[in-house]
This record gives structure tokens, sequence and C-alpha cells, in this order.
């Protein structure tokens, strides 16, 4: 069979992960067409047809997926090894992949990549937004946004660096609380309409020693917390958010806090990325500059170690 160029491995990769000639060339940085050629060069090399191209979708055969199972991790592998290279130039440049959820990335990550492809213009980056935990060497990307609910994450392979807490607190529209009062104890949040989470379980707050549940049959669930927020900014009651997803509104007086003194502190918010010998300075610029971004606004007014 001979040599295959690595270039070939890169663009059937692209195709596979992203479904799309178009998208693939995009994430490679070059015209659709070139795209094509290597697709059609690999396969005359390997002899077998690698997608099942319609006018409307790109589908990878069984042969092609056996093919990227084999070898996507060795890939990512080898393509961060010649990238991290400490001759190749110190300026951050290349795709940067992060994955995250649909909250932490819309708040916070998406602040920071602002400032991060302003700050360092040879860079681009992929931001995929989903609630599954990937894989991060096997999909190819370089670093995660976590939420731990214990505050630790399992043992692995990944680098973890904490950045902050989760914390929910009560919020409801200052609409809302004119109509229907503001509740200034748990006996009072008794008869209020509630907006809670499809699925999820009773939420426990705190002031110090003393605990409230929110356990009522709420008036209106969702199951996403940036559905959730617009519902309570336009009055459907009173629901408890992650404070750095409503900071803004409670600045701007869209919200307003609810018994301010009883939090929840849900979880724990890693940063993390693969192991590597020589960490790509695409990465830790960006790791960098998050950590700035989150010291100078944290996810919790508790503070990033708060317990």
């Amino acid at each position: 069979m001979g040599t295959i160029d690595l270039n070939l491995l890169r663009a059937f990769a692209a195709v596979h992960e992203t479904g799309s000639f178009s998208q693939a060339a995009t994430r490679l940085g070059g015209p659709r067409s070139t795209v094509s050629r290597s697709i059609a060069q690999l396969e005359e090399s390997l002899g077998v047809a690698l997608f099942v191209r319609t006018t409307r979708a790109v589908t990878t055969t069984a042969a092609g997926r056996t093919l990227y199972d084999r070898m996507s991790p060795a890939l990512a592998a080898l393509v961060a090894s010649l990238e991290d290279l400490p001759e190749r130039a110190e300026a951050p440049s290349g795709t940067l992949r992060i994955t995250s959820t649909a909250d932490l990335g819309t708040v916070v990550l998406a602040e920071a990549v602002a400032r991060y492809t302003a700050r360092y213009p040879g860079t681009r980056v992929d931001l995929h937004l989903t609630t599954a935990v990937v894989d991060l060497a096997r999909d190819g990307f370089d670093l995660a946004l976590r939420v731990s609910p214990s505050g630790v994450l399992p043992t692995s392979s990944l680098i973890a660096r904490p950045v902050g807490r989760i914390v929910f607190q009560l919020y409801a529209s200052p609409h809302y609380l004119a109509r229907r009062g503001t509740p200034r104890s748990p006996e009072e949040m008794a008869g209020h309409d509630l907006v809670t989470f499809l699925g999820a379980p009773p939420l426990r707050l705190s002031a110090g020693t003393t605990s409230l549940t929110v356990a009522d049959t709420p008036r209106v669930s969702c199951d996403d917390t940036v559905c959730a927020r617009e519902l309570l900014r336009l009055g459907a009651g009173i629901g408890a958010l992650p404070s750095f997803l409503a900071d803004d509104d409670v600045a701007t007086g869209a919200l307003t806090r609810v018994m301010p003194r009883w939090v929840a502190v849900t979880g724990r918010v890693f940063l993390v990325h693969p192991v590597r010998k020589h960490v790509p300075a695409r990465v830790t610029a960006f790791r960098d500059l998050l950590g700035e971004l989150l010291r100078q606004r944290p996810l919790s007014p508790l503070g990033p170690d708060a317990r």
C-alpha cells in the first residue's frame, strides 16, 4: 500500500467528525475541493470507500468507522507531538477545540474565546457545547470545562485545575415580586409560583445551620438553565439559578435575588486537558486567559475555593 500522507488522514477524521466536507474544510482552514481530493486519494490508496455521499448527507461506511476507531487516538497524539515541538514559534496558533456545557459555554467561555481570538490573531476556536462527557483525546479536544457534583473528578489521564464553584440562589423578576410580594423566609415561599428543572432532585439551600428544600409542585419546569433564566426574567415565578448565570441580570435589574443569604453549593468546576509532554501554546494561553477572567469575575459569590 505504500506510505500515506498524514494530511489525508486529518482530512478523513475531519469529515467523519463533522459529517460534512464543507465543515471539515472550515476546520482545516482550506477549500472544500482539497478535502474532496484528499478523501478520494485516501480511498484509492486503501481500496475501500470511506464515505457514502448524497446531495443531502455524508455518511461514514463501516470500513470508514473501523479506520477512524483504529487511527484517531494515534493521529491526535501524532498531530499534537508535531505541533508541540519546542523549536516552534511560541505565539499561540492553530485551532483550539473546547467542550463544555451550554450554560458555562454561553456565559463564561464565550467571553474568554472572544478575548482569546482578539489577543491571538493566529488562532481559531471550535467550541462544542453538550451535556455529554466526551473523550478529549479520542475526539481531538484540547480543553474542557467540567462540573463535578462531588467536588472531585474520577481518576483519569487528564490534568484537572479547579476554577470555581457552582452556587445556586433564588431569583425572580422585579415585576413578579411587585405583583406577588417578596418572600423573606422559607415560610413566606409557600404559595409562590416556582420554576424548577425537569428530573432534578429537590434543591436544598442553606443559610448558616438552617436549610430550605425547594420541593413544592412547580408552576413551570424545564430542562435547561438558560431557558429557566428567561422564564424568570419574564415573570414566571421564583426559581434557583447558578449565580454566574444570573449575575449580569441582577446588575441590570432584570432579576432580583430572593432571600440572598440562602445558597446551595452544587458542584465544583474544573478546567481539564489531556496529559502531554509539551502542552501547545494555544492551550496554555487560553488556560491562563480563562484564569485571568475568572479572577476578575468569579463563578461564585463565595469565591473559587468555597466548600
